[in-house]
């Protein structure tokens, strides 16, 4: 008998397995039937090959442990008494061997298949809202898409009652405009608008020293920011006085501020830089974007030195008439070693999506990269968003982790989409390639991978890097280089434009390296950027899916362009895994996210053969 004609035999059998004040477990199996009673429902009509056994099944202890099991949380409301019910769904699978995929079902190929199924499941334009439309579609996807699929166990347990409707928690900074007092929910819904939708932003102590963070080593006015933001000026002037008293931000010329060093920090001022002699020129250069990565990589360099160069434009004489003068573009510019290496560390006075933010990144790498002719390797270290995977333990990139970017399908490890769109034929995106000449900070960046996983008895040095940054940086009064708490790290899955599931992290299967408490891991994949599959949540899975994107950013594709117009053969980029979308959403886990690819880029930077021609 051929393997087609044996699935056609099969039903897929529903079976109740248990059920207590506040849980219920189903199992539905594929399996040949030749037998039927009056305790089975036979299904007809387009439901056909389906049986709904009506009795409790007896437990007999013949299953083996589930191969892989995937657990997500819904809110429901009842229609009648309006309460809404927090309950855990949890997916347990069971998978088969087919002849004709016999190569295809491992454990790595167990997960995607349970991952597509799961993606399937809660697809926005037909996620079941009530539990019979719950359990009838997992039938019907096993009936006739997952053949791989032997058997499915579902437990449905109340966790808790909460007072309203949860929220996932806004940005620092926002107020949220909540939409639900205007439209009606429905009978059983699933939590929660994307956390960006009408939001506002607000004018914080904590939202100014954000914004001149961002533009340092660019100062900034009251002025400027209260135009940019439709901010009133006295108050803008009101949180520039309370950071002044808390020695955060400095006044300078030109009635602008900028970010107030920490008192350890030697900052010299120059018109130009200073000539050094040729053992003192840096042999690897680190570009940042937030201030806070500057702080994480700075504390990984030895015998600092930190120059900062400001131009001024406008009227150079005091009495004229065509305006005030004020700050252009600065640079700041951090030298020391790390091992046994010259570097150079400077920050990008600003990353976004405006033309104008992305012209001013990729001058500031090329004068960076003019100034100091003798680099030879370009590493670009901070913050991103993991890819998360929802049933594989081994590629699930967590909170605090750290992805360095590595060819996978191909020999790019930098990928920036330009446009997609949905097309007859499914995504379409046009994308940018880059990728290095020379691989060999890839290569170092496995071999510590390999050595971490191998024997998990050893620290590894990102680890030891790491603890030492968080005691220099420890004097810092702001911000907290720690790792928030794991409660923080909640995953999500979106099901549509406004409606989130939350879902548990993935578990560890036999064979899994498990993952050390308070241990960052190291990823090797593509990292990517690209506004529009950013912002959409499904977009940016199915791109990650498609070109195997660990890792998102906020566009550092000019910077790129850059060093490969500057005839650079090694570049890296480093991002630390602060929230599920591009590096810039969870404020709260930047610093230590910041910290750990520092400590990760030390890490390759002291397996690097030292320099000879010094």
């Amino acid at each position: 008998m051929t393997e087609s004609s044996l699935v056609e035999q099969e039903q897929v059998v529903m079976t109740p397995k248990g059920k207590t004040s506040n849980s219920t477990t189903i199992l539905i199996e594929r399996k040949k039937v030749n037998k039927t009673n009056d305790r089975m429902h036979i299904a007809g009509g387009e439901h056909t090959g389906i049986i709904i056994n009506k009795e409790t099944a007896t437990e007999n202890g013949d299953y083996a442990p589930a191969q892989l099991s995937l657990m997500f949380k819904v809110f429901l409301i009842n229609a009648q008494t309006k309460k809404h019910t927090q309950e855990a769904r949890t997916l347990r699978f069971w998978f088969r061997m087919l002849q004709n995929c016999r190569d295809s079902l491992g454990e790595e190929n167990q997960a995607a298949v349970a991952q597509d199924f799961f993606r399937e499941l809660v697809s926005p334009k037909e996620f079941p809202r009530d539990y019979v439309g719950f359990i009838k579609k997992i039938m019907k996807l096993m009936q006739h898409n997952y053949l791989e699929i032997s058997k499915l166990e579902v437990e449905l347990r109340i966790l808790e009652e909460p007072a309203e409707v949860p929220t996932r928690p806004p940005m620092p900074g926002y107020c949220r405009i909540d939409l639900r007092n205007f439209q009606p929910l429905h009978t059983s819904t699933v939590s929660t608008e994307e956390n960006s939708l009408g939001n506002i932003q607000i004018l914080t102590r904590e939202k100014v020293l954000e914004i001149i963070e961002s533009a340092y080593p660019n100062p900034v006015t009251i002025q400027d920011i209260a135009r940019e933001h439709n901010w009133d000026e006295e108050e803008v002037a009101h949180h520039f006085s309370e950071l002044q008293s808390r020695q955060l931000v400095k006044a300078m010329d030109h009635g602008a501020f900028t970010r107030q060093q920490s008192q350890d920090v030697q900052v010299t001022i120059v018109k130009q830089m200073p000539t050094m002699a040729s053992s003192k020129q840096p042999t690897i250069a680190i570009i940042t974007a937030q201030y806070c990565e500057k702080l994480a990589v700075d504390a990984m360099i030895e015998n600092r030195e930190t120059f900062v160069r400001y131009t001024t434009v406008g009227p150079s004489s005091p009495t004229s008439n065509y305006g005030k003068a004020r700050f252009g573009e600065s640079n700041v510019y951090t030298l020391g070693n790390i091992g046994a290496h010259r570097v150079v560390c400077t920050k990008l006075p600003t990353v976004g999506h405006t033309r104008e933010a992305m012209t001013a990144a990729g001058n500031t790498t090329t004068r960076l990269l003019g100034t100091f002719q003798k680099v030879d390797y370009v590493f670009l270290v901070g913050v991103g968003g993991g890819v998360p995977h929802y049933t594989d333990y081994n590629k699930h990139v967590r909170l605090g982790d750290v992805v360095v970017s590595s060819p996978t399908r191909n020999k790019s490890i930098y990928l920036y989409c330009e446009n997609a769109h949905i097309s007859d034929k499914g995504y379409q995106f046009e994308i940018k390639n880059y990728s290095p000449n020379n691989y060999c900070l890839q290569d170092i960046s496995s071999q510590l991978r390999m050595s971490a996983d191998q024997d998990v008895s050893v620290i590894p040095p990102w680890i030891k890097y790491l603890r030492e940054g968080l005691d220099k940086l420890s004097t810092q009064r702001e911000p907290d280089f720690h790792a928030p708490s794991a409660d923080t790290d909640k995953l999500y899955m979106s099901i549509g434009d406004r409606d989130l599931i939350e879902v548990a992290h993935p578990l560890p299967q036999d064979g899994s390296v498990k993952r050390q408490e308070g241990c960052p891991r190291i990823h090797l994949g593509t990292v990517a950027a690209g506004r529009q599959i950013v912002k959409d949540d499904r977009l940016r899975q199915q791109f990650a899916t498609q070109v195997g994107a660990l890792a998102f950013d906020c566009e550092f594709d000019s910077v790129i362009e850059s060093i490969l117009g500057n005839c650079k053969d090694s570049f890296v980029c480093i991002r630390g895994i602060s929230d599920y979308k591009d590096g810039t959403r969870r404020k709260e886990w930047q610093p230590y996210a910041s910290l750990a690819a520092a400590s990760v880029m030390k890490s390759i930077i002291c397996g690097l053969e030292a320099p000879t021609n010094v």
